[in-house]
């Protein structure tokens, strides 16, 4: 398939499959009249890589699995790098909930010490609101 299909098929843009292949997680291959020539393979990269990055996976954390899946296994995650990858986002993921509780507990503290006090009036243009 051409690079115009091939974008229609992965919900994505042509410039975006260039890009893929300018960093080296798209082959570029070319058919006998000079245009890019994909197949199902290529698809399933592309699937793979637009899976990660809805999860929040950066590009560059994509190529493990995309290295996966061209070595011939049949999903990108069943190699040792595309594991650890996954075990390094676990840990960032993870720290990044114990900051967001963190935060969520001082908010509380501050909303339950308010709690019993007056909302306080608020003035603009001298009227209350």
């Amino acid at each position: 398939m051409r690079i115009g299909e091939l974008a229609a098929r992965a919900g994505t843009t042509t410039r975006t499959l260039r890009y893929y292949e300018s960093r080296g997680l798209l082959p570029a291959r070319r058919g006998d009249n000079g245009y890019r020539a994909y197949d199902e393979s290529d698809l399933k990269l592309l699937r793979q890589i637009r899976t990660l990055q809805d999860f929040g996976f950066d590009l560059e954390e994509t190529r493990p699995f995309v290295e996966c899946l061209r070595s011939g296994h049949p999903e990108g995650d069943s190699c040792p790098a595309s594991l650890a990858v996954y075990r390094r986002k676990l840990t960032e993921l993870d720290e990044l909930i114990g900051e967001l509780q963190t935060v969520r507990a001082q908010i509380g503290v501050r909303l339950s010490a308010m709690a019993g006090d007056e909302p306080p009036l608020c003035e603009l243009g001298g009227q209350e609101l």
